[in-house]
């Protein structure tokens, strides 16, 4: 009868045994590995303008007072003209926006007496109120900016032109980047004298056009009476996208 192992030899000759396995089955897993695929990355581009549908506007009241309450009376009640002609002229409730509301003190300084420099003075108040609009009509927009003006609207910020609805225009910039990327990895290919093979990646960078600025106003009164003149132009919106092709061998 053979004697029983002991519980450490019994470990070593696992160990051994692991090991023995391990490497009988190396060639094996060694020729599982395959060569990296050979791959063509492109970067295309592509563009598609379209005139602008709306414009985003900025109009502010502006009024000073020898107090808070009396500059903020005189700001309200401009703005509620410019409000109420506003939505007379068609523009919809959920087209205009308060983006901005302040009111600052006024200082003035005084002249330093022997030596000591007493603080500011507050000597009024001054009340701005910005609305952000949404013009749907561009017909509209010279006089609109015109009649603002005439209600109570003396500070403007930029007109920037949009797009509502840009689908059509990006999803033509997308074909126009797909097919440039195409065509750039046909000529590389043929240049190298190797084969074009299938689509393994496509990636995409979609640009909407930024708003295009028209002018920042400084508005007052005397404003002609005529209705200001625009010009809209056009939006241009630009895809990227990056694919990757196999290389056929």
């Amino acid at each position: 009868m053979r004697p029983a192992l002991s519980s450490s030899r019994l470990v070593l000759a696992a160990a051994i045994a692991g090991a023995v396995a391990v490497s009988s089955a190396a060639p094996g897993f060694a020729q599982d590995i395959r060569p990296r695929e050979p791959v063509i990355n492109v970067l295309g581009e592509g563009e598609a303008a379209v005139a602008p549908d709306m414009a985003v506007l900025t109009l502010s009241v502006v009024r000073n007072g020898q107090t808070a309450q009396a500059a903020l009376s005189a700001s309200s009640a401009a703005m509620k003209d410019v409000l109420d002609a506003l939505k007379g002229d068609g523009i919809a409730d959920r087209d205009i926006q308060t983006s901005n509301f302040s009111i600052y003190p006024q200082y003035r300084n005084t002249e330093p007496k022997k030596g000591v420099i007493e603080p500011p003075q507050v000597v009024g108040y001054e009340v701005s109120n910005t609305l952000t609009l949404k013009v749907r009509d561009l017909q509209k927009l010279g006089g609109l900016i015109d009649r603002s003006v005439k209600l109570g609207v003396n500070q403007g910020g930029q007109i920037t032109f949009t797009n509502d609805k840009p689908d059509e225009a990006v999803t033509e910039a997308r074909k126009k980047a797909v097919a440039e990327a195409l065509a750039k990895a046909k000529t590389l290919t043929e240049a190298a004298g190797v084969k074009l093979g299938r689509i393994l990646e496509i990636s995409e960078n979609s640009m909407r056009a930024a708003p295009q600025p028209m002018m920042r106003m400084a508005m007052a009164k005397d404003m002609a009476a005529e209705a200001v003149p625009v010009a809209s132009g056009e939006n241009t919106y630009t895809v990227t996208v990056n694919v990757t092709f196999a290389l056929e061998q």
